[in-house]
């Protein structure tokens, strides 16, 4: 059923052109695509396809919206943090961070981060 499926990320920006700058700036990545009708703006990030739109409603989501897998998590954690973009620190019960980064359970970590 799913043998030529495709994934798109679909992420909301309140500015579109400081959403562009920071994909460029902090990501090193430029457009791909802009649909000028929308406004859209499509990036490629890893063979997936990220579409940033702009909505009002930008920035109210409570979950985790975009994830990036490395093979280096303290140099890109510390590559995005010279970029400005600022990582949270929790002490929950079953969740610590440290500098933004949180060990898991099954051994890994996982940064905590927003632009």
């Amino acid at each position: 059923m799913f043998e030529h499926l495709m994934a798109t990320a679909v992420l909301p920006a309140a500015d579109l052109d400081r959403a562009k700058r920071w994909w460029h700036d902090v990501l090193g990545r430029d457009r791909v695509y802009a649909d000028t009708d929308s406004g859209n703006l499509f990036y490629d990030v890893g063979g997936t396809t990220v579409l940033v739109y702009q909505t009002d409603f930008a920035g109210t989501a409570q979950n985790t919206a975009f994830t990036l897998v490395t093979d280096d998590l303290d140099r890109d954690a510390t590559a995005l943090r010279t970029q400005g973009v600022v990582s949270h620190d929790y002490d929950f019960p079953g969740l610590k961070t440290v500098d933004g980064i949180a060990a898991i359970s099954s051994g890994g970590r996982t940064p905590t981060h927003s632009s």
